[in-house]
């Protein structure tokens, strides 16, 4: 009997979310922005995994852990090819392809040390301009802001 090797490269995931189609090179940023060093459920993280799309991609799973749309937005800014699998009794019962909106609200900062959004307690707001290279600007003093130059609160 042949033993088939390398199917499951990270373990199943009973409930909770799974996050698919993470750049490797992004993958601890991702990470990091989702603050999972606070996180006290079960995560599995694989990094440089074979993919048929991406050549090798990263994946984060988070036992009993679900996402909020800003959290989703964040994630977005910096992989926005990302896909967002809600497991629920080991099966996925929800995919969602995050994208970029086209509004951002309180979660970039403007890196214009003039704006007034930098000197006033009030919340950041940026328009999406190009999705394809992921350019912003800001919605008070004008700034054009590019993926690289991209500062998350």
């Amino acid at each position: 009997m042949k033993e088939d090797k390398g199917i499951l490269e990270v373990a199943a995931l009973e409930n909770g979310t799974a996050i698919d189609h993470i750049p490797s090179e992004q993958l601890f940023k991702v990470a990091q922005l989702l603050e999972l060093q606070k996180e006290k459920n079960r995560i599995t993280i694989g990094n440089n995994l074979q993919s048929g799309k991406m050549r090798k991609k990263g994946i984060i799973k988070i036992a009993d852990r679900f996402f909020a749309e800003d959290e989703i937005n964040r994630i977005a800014l910096i992989a926005p090819n990302v896909v967002l699998n809600v497991i629920r009794d080991y099966e996925v019962v929800e995919k969602k392809k995050v994208g970029l909106p086209e509004e951002i609200i309180d979660i970039v900062k403007c890196n214009n040390p003039q704006c007034v959004t930098n000197h006033e307690p009030m919340a950041s707001r940026f328009n999406l301009i190009d999705r394809e290279s992921v350019t912003i600007k800001c919605r008070y003093c004008e700034r054009k802001i590019n993926k690289e130059d991209i500062i998350i609160k």
